[in-house]
C-alpha cells in the first residue's frame, strides 16, 4: 500500500565537507550563524530553525515540533500507527550519535487532509535544546 523511502540520515548538508573538531564528531553540521536545535543528550545538531514547520504537535512525551528536514538522525522500520490525527505509516527516528529515540518520520498519511506531513519529521521537545543565536 505504501513504500518506505530511504532512511532520513544526513538529510541536509549531504556532500558538504565536515569540519574537524576534537569535541563534536557529527555526521553533519549546521551553519554556526543559524539558530539550531540539538540533541539534549549529546548536543548533535538536529535541525535548523529555518526547517521548522509547526510547534503544535504532540509526542508520546509531551510537546513536539514538526520539521521539513533534519540531520544526524537514523530511521527505524516504518509501521502503521493510529496517532491523534488518524492512521499514518511512521518510522521512529533516533540520534545517530547517542542512539536516543527522538520522535518519528511520517512516511505515509492515509487521510488526504494529513498528506502534508509525508516526508516530515517530529522531534519531541524533551530531546531537544536550542543553540546558536537564540535571545
Amino acid at each position: 500500500m505504501w513504500a518506505a523511502g530511504a532512511c532520513c540520515s544526513r538529510q541536509a548538508g549531504e556532500g558538504a565537507a565536515v569540519a574537524r573538531t576534537p569535541v563534536k564528531t557529527f555526521q553533519a553540521y549546521l551553519p554556526p550563524a543559524h539558530r539550531t536545535y540539538s540533541c539534549i543528550h549529546c548536543r548533535a545538531h538536529l535541525a535548523s530553525h529555518d526547517e521548522l514547520i509547526s510547534k503544535s504537535f504532540q509526542g508520546s512525551q509531551g510537546r513536539a515540533y514538526l520539521f521539513n528536514s533534519v540531520v544526524n538522525v537514523g530511521c527505524g522500520p516504518a509501521e502503521e500507527r493510529v496517532l491523534l490525527t488518524g492512521l499514518h505509516a511512521v518510522a521512529d527516528i533516533y540520534c545517530e550519535c547517542c542512539k536516543t529515540m527522538l520522535g518519528w518520520k511520517y512516511e505515509y498519511a492515509f487521510e488526504s487532509s494529513q498528506k502534508y506531513k509525508e516526508g516530515k519529521f517530529i522531534i519531541e521537545l524533551a530531546h531537544m535544546v536550542k543553540e546558536n543565536g537564540w535571545d
